[in-house]
């Protein structure tokens, strides 16, 4: 198996088809003081309809995306056959610089990274990296998946069997959302070859009294800090506001699928939700969320075909499942991101985060 450079280049009857998409699109009606609280709203949902239909242009896009490192191969998933990984490949000239794996998670892509390229390859405090960030199967030009049960190991083994198709056989990681779940699959079924992993999506449980007394203990009668109170406060929210797109994508994926395949305000509306509320206020320009949403409507396998994800992740019974890579994973030195809106602080406060304690997200 062999690598070879990838070029973006989406047909133009695709284009075409969009532009008939959109002058044909109907939108809903509105409360006047509905604002965010139930989910895109209409004024900004028209205003990048419009933009998309008369001044977006994919091509200018295309472009810049095709001055990435972009290259393909094929990947063998015991069970699965071969599957074609779209992935960006930046190698470091630097002789001692660390492999990286960037993996992303829902609603992202391998774009997440970008901004990121020259610094993480460029010598920081002595210390370079060779970027490899895919585009996991069933996002964006990556391959899709025809079968049931391609679950996070199933993922965690395509990504592993890349870096040693680049010649990598020792690695860090670095995931968020599913991208988190997978790099811990990692570090669970390839310990010997994930060497480290950095997640910038976390949750955490208390210590138990069974196997932490102390720190349970500690934990008991130390009050939380205010930035605590937020986190847990956040946290709440989430579960009670801004997690409904997870019950549906994990349990009739295929039900939206068809809104999502069909219509492209639907898939800018679910997605530019998350957009919003997942980015601690990060100034999108609405070329940036078009380019995003774009990605997922041009995609190999459809826009559809990326919520799969949460079904398989939580109905697939295997070593590497959700339940499991939640829990603490031995021999790989792990480090945590906390953000305002990204990390969530669940059940417990994360001054006395333990080796043994489960750790989870998305």
């Amino acid at each position: 198996m062999s690598s070879s450079p990838y070029r973006i280049a989406v047909p133009e009857s695709r284009l075409e088809d969009l532009q008939k998409r959109l002058d044909l699109a109907t939108f809903p009606d509105e409360l006047e003081d509905a604002e965010w609280a139930y989910g895109s709203p209409l004024a900004d949902v028209k205003r990048l309809i419009s933009y998309w239909k008369t001044n977006f242009d994919w091509r200018k896009q295309e472009a810049k995306l095709n001055e990435l490192p972009n290259f393909k191969a094929n990947v063998t998933v015991d069970g699965f056959g071969d599957t074609a990984l779209h992935f960006l490949h930046q190698p470091s000239s630097a002789p001692d610089a660390v492999p990286l794996l960037f993996v992303h998670g829902w609603p992202g892509s391998y774009i997440e990274v970008t901004k990121m390229l020259s610094s993480l390859s460029g010598d920081a405090n002595g210390v370079s990296f060779s970027i490899v960030a895919p585009s996991l199967p069933n996002y964006a030009w990556s391959a899709g998946i025809k079968k049931k049960g391609f679950g996070l190991g199933q993922y965690a083994e395509a990504c592993h069997r890349l870096m040693k198709l680049l010649g990598y056989e020792r690695y860090v990681t670095q995931g968020g959302d599913w991208g988190m779940f997978v790099t811990r699959s990692i570090g669970l079924l390839y310990p010997e070859s994930c060497l480290a992993s950095h997640i910038n999506m976390v949750r955490a449980y208390p210590p138990e009294w069974s196997s932490n007394p102390l720190l349970a203990i500690q934990h008991a009668v130390t009050p939380y800090t205010e930035d605590e109170h937020q986190g847990r406060s956040r946290s709440d929210w989430f579960a009670n506001e801004g997690s409904g797109y997870r019950a549906i994508q994990s349990t009739k994926p295929q039900t939206v699928g068809y809104a999502l395949a069909d219509s492209p305000v639907a898939l800018l509306a679910w997605i530019y939700e998350k957009l919003h509320d997942w980015t601690d206020n990060y100034p999108w320009t609405d070329d940036e969320i078009l380019t995003w949403i774009s990605i997922y409507w041009f995609s190999e396998a459809g826009p559809a075909a990326s919520l799969r994800i949460y079904y398989e992740a939580t109905h697939t019974s295997t070593e590497a499942n959700r339940e499991r890579v939640q829990h603490w994973i031995g021999g790989v030195k792990l480090g945590l991101c906390y953000a305002p809106k990204v990390c969530e602080y669940i059940r417990g406060s994360f001054n006395s985060f333990p080796r043994s304690s489960p750790i989870s997200t998305s």
